[in-house]
C-alpha cells in the first residue's frame, strides 16, 4: 500500500511538472528578478539600497497622479459595475420575451478582440466623431472628449461595456440558486418586495457579490489596454493610471520605478482581496449560523 502511494506521488509530480515548470519560469523567477531591481539603484552591478526607490516612488508626483486616477477610476467603476449587473441579472431572471438573445448580447463584448472594437470607440468619441455629430446636430459645441475631464467617463463607459455582462451572468447564477420557497413564505408573512429583496435576496447572494466585487476590481486595472489604444500612452491627466506610469517607465528603461510600482500596485490588490476574504467568510458563517 505504501508503495503504490509513492508511485501515485510520482506520477502527479510528473504530469504536473510541465505546469510547475511553465510556473516557475515564467512568473515566480521574473518576480524574484523584478523584486531584486525594486531593491537596487541599477539593474546592472548595483548596490543594495533597501527600500530608497519605493520612499522616492511615494513623493513622485506623476507616480501619485497616477495612483490617485487608478484609485478614483476603480472607486466609480466597480459600485457602478455592479449595480447595473445586479440590476439587469435580475431583469433577465425574470420570465421576458427574447430573454436568450439578451444575455447573448450582454456576453458579446468578452469575446470581441479589444483592438477591433477601439475603431468603434474612437470613431464615436473623436473630436469629429459620431457623438459630436449627433450634439451640432442638437446645437451643441463639440467637446473633445478624449482630451477633457470627460475622458475619464469615457474608460468608464468603456469599462462597464466589457464587464457588465460578465458579473451579470455570475449574479444570475446566484439568483437561480436562491429557494422560491423563501420568496413564497416571505410573501406570506406580509414582506413587501423591497423587504424580500433586501432580507432574502442580497443575503443569499452575498458570496457571490464578494466575489463579482473582488474580480470587477481586478478587471478595473486591466482596462489600460482600451485606454492606451484609445488615448494613447500620454492621455488626459486624469486618466493616465498606473498602467500608464509603468509603460512609460519601461520604455525609459527605469526599472527601479517600474518595478516599484508594480510590486506597491500589487500590494495593496493583494492586501485588498485578503481582506475581503476574511469579511466574506465571516459574513457567510454568521448567515449559516
Amino acid at each position: 500500500m505504501p508503495g503504490i502511494r509513492v508511485r501515485e506521488w510520482w506520477l502527479a509530480v510528473l504530469f504536473l511538472a510541465p505546469s510547475l515548470g511553465g510556473f516557475l519560469l515564467f512568473f515566480v523567477v521574473p518576480f524574484l528578478i523584478g523584486l531584486r531591481y525594486s531593491l537596487y539603484d541599477t539593474p546592472i552591478d548595483g548596490t543594495f539600497v533597501g527600500l530608497a526607490n519605493y520612499a522616492d516612488l511615494l513623493h513622485n508626483e506623476v507616480f501619485r497622479r497616477a495612483a490617485f486616477n487608478t484609485f478614483r477610476f476603480t472607486a466609480i467603476s466597480v459600485p457602478l459595475n455592479m449595480a447595473l449587473s445586479l440590476g439587469l441579472a435580475m431583469l433577465l431572471n425574470r420570465s421576458l420575451y427574447f430573454r436568450r438573445w439578451f444575455r447573448v448580447a450582454f456576453i458579446a463584448p468578452l469575446v470581441i478582440p479589444v483592438a477591433s472594437i477601439v475603431l468603434v470607440w474612437q470613431v464615436l468619441f473623436d473630436l469629429n466623431g459620431t457623438l459630436n455629430g449627433w450634439l451640432h446636430a442638437w446645437g451643441v459645441a463639440p467637446l473633445d472628449w478624449m482630451e477633457s475631464g470627460a475622458s475619464l467617463w469615457v474608460v468608464i463607459i468603456v469599462y462597464l461595456w466589457k464587464n457588465v455582462g460578465y458579473n451579470m451572468v455570475l449574479f444570475l447564477a446566484g439568483l437561480q440558486h436562491i429557494p422560491a420557497e423563501y420568496y413564497e413564505a416571505a410573501s406570506i408573512d406580509g414582506a413587501g418586495p423591497f423587504r424580500r429583496w433586501r432580507t432574502i435576496t442580497l443575503v443569499y447572494i452575498t458570496p457571490t457579490s464578494f466575489f463579482v466585487f473582488i474580480m470587477s476590481i481586478i478587471n478595473s486595472f486591466k482596462v489600460f489596454r482600451e485606454t492606451y489604444t484609445i488615448a494613447g500612452e500620454y492621455p488626459h491627466d486624469s486618466i493616465y493610471m498606473l498602467q500608464h506610469y509603468m509603460n512609460n517607465m519601461f520604455q525609459a528603461l527605469d526599472y527601479q520605478k517600474l518595478t516599484s510600482a508594480a510590486f506597491l500596485m500589487a500590494l495593496v490588490v493583494v492586501g485588498l482581496v485578503l481582506v475581503l476574504f476574511v469579511a466574506e467568510r465571516r459574513i457567510s458563517k454568521s448567515i449559516g449560523g
